[in-house]
This record gives C-alpha cells, sequence and structure tokens, in this order.
C-alpha cells in the first residue's frame, strides 16, 4: 500500500479528512490543529506521528512506505 491507497482505504473506512495528513497526498487547508500523520524522513525512512499545537511529534519510524501506510491505518481504523 502507498500513500495514495492509504488515503482511499481512509475515505472508504469513514475517517474524517481532517484526522490525517499523508505528504504530498493529502494535506488538508487550512491545516487542522491536530491530526496523525505520514511523512518521509530527511534521511529516506518513512514516519508516522501525532501534530499537536504545531509541533510533529513522531510515533514510530519505518523503512518502507508499505510499512508506515500499515501503521497508520491501524492508528485510525
Amino acid at each position: 500500500m502507498d500513500g495514495r491507497e492509504l488515503d482511499d482505504a481512509l475515505r472508504r473506512a469513514g475517517v474524517p479528512a481532517a484526522y490525517y495528513w499523508i505528504e504530498s497526498v493529502h494535506e488538508p487547508a487550512p491545516t487542522p490543529p491536530d491530526f496523525l500523520y505520514l511523512r518521509r524522513t530527511p534521511d529516506g525512512a518513512w514516519e508516522t506521528g501525532a501534530y499537536e499545537r504545531g509541533t510533529h511529534r513522531p510515533i514510530s519510524a519505518h523503512p518502507t512506505e508499505q510499512a508506515a501506510c500499515a501503521h497508520l491505518l491501524s492508528l485510525l481504523t
């Protein structure tokens, strides 16, 4: 599963759009005050985390996009 497939799966599951942010795929505007996210890190890994009060707070690092997508899906469904 990649980010686009994850976005489709979350929509089908009825997860509100403001609950999550997926880098380059689903970036709600205006930016919600808090949400769970998936993004690529500078070293090429993938990170899932929570954005709260203007701060990204990593939850987990993943070696592949597929692993990160599975983790975010499990957090939101």
